[in-house]
Formats: structure tokens, sequence, C-alpha cells
């Protein structure tokens, strides 16, 4: 039976919440057989809901489950398991959802029943994408790339709050020496000369010695400059509590870069077991940028096409047309954040060491486009790229993507 022939069919629609979820049942003819209720995200619930839509299932109807997506907390409801053999489940973008709401004249109204109605008018109308469980390895690699990308953004976090502390504790530091936390000599001061003064007593020979038997090369012009901000920093109060906040702050620093090293080395160990391995043969595309994409595309037989893809992740600029009039507005950023996010990183990858598109953003530049203009242009190119490595399973190659063609 084609999902576009409901008419003898029952839809289930089904509204998931972190603990509780809402269902009802409505046949072919948009006639009310069940609901909604509202059931314990448990076992036991859904056994119940399932058997109260048995007992007044037409004869031979088919059923169709229609299940809005809604982070990971549907996902428990999307195993065939859950559901009698023959049920044909359904997984609806919460937009669409939201949209169809819309439609139905609720838009400024979202109850569990207003949503349970425009899942089944979905579902009527042959909406839904089928769904299909991700592998273990893309599971995986959704974990492990999550994983790492939280660990990142606490990093910066605390490193942000290190800076802070460095002010406090040493003030001038920054003027001689621009990347305290990203270079050796920076980690060096942090971890054993927050006080100035005991820097200044050093001496620039006695700090190139004491660095080199800790590994790390200073140059004298640098310690130079770095015993004269001590000896010129001048006093703070509430230094000694601010070094012992950022004693805090850097044993977690340590941490969080531990922690994410070794998600990227599990990453680099993965890859090879899913499609996007296929990734790094593009020059600027790396394990982490390859593992991104991946964990955000998921499934790539789900995709139709690129353009899709590039439609699901919200950078496609809005776009207005009427009697014979078009008006373009600005990108909407509605869509996934992840994806989005992996193709802005790839784009950037390929404008940095791609030799085509680097030539392609120079020329962007001399007509005048601002840089988010040559961002979106280059996640625009990557997510073509892209696409095509990973559905052909082709390495990279320069010729089949010229200026001319991006």
């Amino acid at each position: 039976m084609s999902i576009h022939d409901l008419s003898d069919a029952v839809v289930v629609a089904v509204d998931v919440g972190k603990n509780v979820f809402a269902v009802s049942a409505t046949d072919g003819h948009r006639k009310k057989l069940v609901g909604p209720l509202e059931v314990p995200m448990t076992r036991r619930g859904l056994e119940g809901a399932v058997a109260r839509i048995g007992e007044v299932l037409p004869a031979m109807a088919p059923v169709w489950v229609g299940i809005e997506a809604a982070g990971h907390y549907h996902l428990p409801l999307l195993a065939d398991s859950c559901w009698p053999e023959g049920w044909q489940l359904l997984q609806l973008n919460p937009a669409h959802v939201a949209e169809q709401r819309r439609i139905q004249g609720r838009r400024r109204i979202k109850t569990d029943a207003l949503d349970l109605e425009a899942i089944t008018e979905l579902v009527l109308a042959g909406r839904g994408t089928p769904f299909a469980g991700r592998t273990d390895a893309l599971e995986e690699l959704r974990a492990l790339a999550g994983h790492r990308a939280r660990r990142i953004q606490a990093r910066t976090a605390v490193k942000n709050q290190l800076q802070g502390q460095l002010d406090r504790t040493f003030p001038g530091l920054s003027l001689a020496l621009a990347d305290v936390l990203g270079t050796h000599v920076g980690r060096l001061i942090t971890e054993h000369f927050t006080d100035p003064a005991r820097l200044a007593a050093l001496g620039e020979a006695r700090f190139i010695r004491f660095a080199a038997n800790r590994g790390v090369h200073v140059t004298r012009p640098v310690a130079a400059r770095l015993v004269a901000a001590a000896r010129d920093a001048l006093p703070q109060q509430g230094a000694a509590a601010a070094r012992g906040v950022l004693a805090a702050d850097l044993a977690l620093l340590d941490v969080l870069e531990a922690q994410a090293a070794a998600a990227e080395d599990a990453l680099a160990a993965l890859l090879p077991a899913t499609p996007f391995q296929i990734l790094s043969t593009v020059p600027g595309w790396g394990t982490v940028r390859a593992a991104n994409y991946g964990a955000a595309l998921g499934d790539p037989s789900r995709w139709p096409g690129a353009a899709q893809v590039y439609r699901a992740s919200g950078l496609s600029p809005a776009q207005y047309e009427s009697a014979g009039r078009r008006r373009d507005g600005t990108i909407s950023r509605e869509g996934s954040v992840p994806l989005r996010r992996a193709l802005v990183d790839l784009g950037l990858g390929l404008w940095l060491n791609e030799p085509a598109a680097k030539a392609y953003g120079a020329a962007l530049r001399v007509r005048g486009k601002k840089g988010k203009v040559i961002v979106c242009a280059m996640a625009h190119r990557a997510n073509r790229i892209a696409y095509a490595l990973v559905r052909d399973q082709a390495p990279y190659d320069p010729a089949r993507w010229p200026l001319q063609e991006a």
C-alpha cells in the first residue's frame, strides 16, 4: 500500500515529551477513534495505549504511526519492537508540524491535542519519512562528536575565565605576550609565575634556564619583554584569591583538553568504519571536520540530494516572489544547528586550504562581498563536494570542482 493511499488506513499520531507522550488514533476519513491520551513513557504505558487502539481498530486496516522528532526523547518509540508487527513508523519534522498547525489557524496556540491533529493531517497528506535506524558506527560517531564539541565549548569558557584571572594576578601580561594560553611559554607563565614579583626577581637569564629545564624554549627578546612586564606590573587587590581560582581553572583546563584529545583519537579510529572517511581526501578536512559532518548528517541514504542537506542546515536565504516581483531575504537560520556548523566549518577548511576555494574567496572579496557572504558561499560549495564524495565514495578530484562551477 502506498503512503499516499490512506483512505482505509488508521493514523496513530504521537507527540513525545520527556516523561509522557500524547497519542491519538484517527481513520482515513478523519474520524477520531482514540484519544487524545496522555501516556507515561514506559513499556507498560505504551502497551496499554496499543491495546486501547487495538480494541477499536478496524479489521485488516493498515496502521501508520506518525512520531514527531523531539530531540532524543522520541527515539525509544521508534523501535519496531515497540509496536505491533505490520504497523509502519514515520518520523515527522517538528518544523512541518508547526507549519501545519499554522495552516490550521492555530499558529499562536500549542497544545498536545493540536499537535496530534497536525501530525495526523501530515501523515494523511503523505508526509513523513520512514525511520531508518543508524548503524552502531554512526551512533558512536554522533556520541563522540557531541562529546568533543561540548568539551571544546567548556574549554573556551574556562579559557575566558582564566584570561580574566590573569588580568588580575599579572596585569600587563597580554601586552608582552599576545597569546598567553595558546603558547608553551604562556602556559609556563600561567602555571608558575602568576605572581609577577617572582618573575621579576628571577631575571631574564634564570627564566630562560627555568623554561629550558621544563622543555620550553624561550628566546631572549621574549624573556626580556616578560620580565619587564613583571617589573612594571601594578599591584592588584585580591590577587592572592585570584591566583587560587586560576590554579583550579588551570587544572580543569588540563582535564578538558585531555578529554577532547581522547575523543579526537577515538573519532580517528572510528571514522574508517563510516562512509565519511573519504572526506579526509579534501585539503583542509581532517578527522574532526569529517566526523562533525557525519554526526550531523546521519545516514546519507536518507537525503535525496545536496540541496536538501543545505536547506536542512538553515543556510538557504528566504525568498519571496509575487506578481512578477522577487525579493530575497536574509538567511533564516532555521534548521539543524549541528549541520549548519559542520557545513560552515567545512567551508572554512576549503577557504583556507583548497586552491580553487582560495581563488574563489579572493574573487568574491574583489566584488565587494562581506565575510559572512563568502562563508556561506564556501559552505554551499563544501556541501556539494561533501555530499558527492560520500555518495560516490571517490577521493577528491580538484578537476571535478573548478572555480567557475563553485
